[in-house]
């Protein structure tokens, strides 16, 4: 069986727990990589830096993506995604606490799958993490992923 990685881009510790805590709760038992900068999102996507050695055909099935990121914000990592032949199909939706629109029409226009706005209260926050994994790990189709 396919194993399915969830990318989750966060750096508050806050939002890593409770997102944690959410799958948990709804038995989403999946590998979750936490990446606390734009740096390290992108060197676990292609492989470099801090994860040179993993192996670089197991994909992420989904990147759950703040967009106040440090070092490298969300957008640009996006930018980054999907400007790469290996990594361009990778579902991503940004999960994030700004209500900007320009950053949703941004993020739409750099080619997000979906835009999640960050519930402020635990049980909301939950069932969004709850659709979301019944969504991307067990509804949606991935793509093909060929190197």
């Amino acid at each position: 069986m396919e194993r399915k990685v969830i990318l989750l881009v966060e750096d508050n510790p806050d939002d890593v727990d409770l997102t944690l805590r959410s799958f948990k709760q709804h038995n989403i038992s999946n590998e979750v990589v936490v990446a606390q900068d734009g740096i390290e999102a992108l060197d676990y996507l292609f492989a470099t830096g801090a994860y040179s050695g993993r192996d670089k055909n197991v994909l992420p099935a989904v990147v759950l993506l703040d967009l106040n990121m440090p070092k490298i914000d969300g957008l640009e990592i996006l930018r980054r995604i999907r400007g790469n032949k290996l990594t361009e199909l990778i579902p991503v939706v940004i999960l994030t606490s700004s209500n900007e629109e320009n950053d949703v029409i941004t993020g739409y226009k750099l080619g997000a799958n979906s835009y999640v706005r960050k519930p402020v209260d635990f049980d909301q926050f939950s069932e969004a993490i709850r659709l979301l994994g019944l969504y991307w790990l067990l509804t949606n189709e991935p793509p093909p992923i060929k190197l």
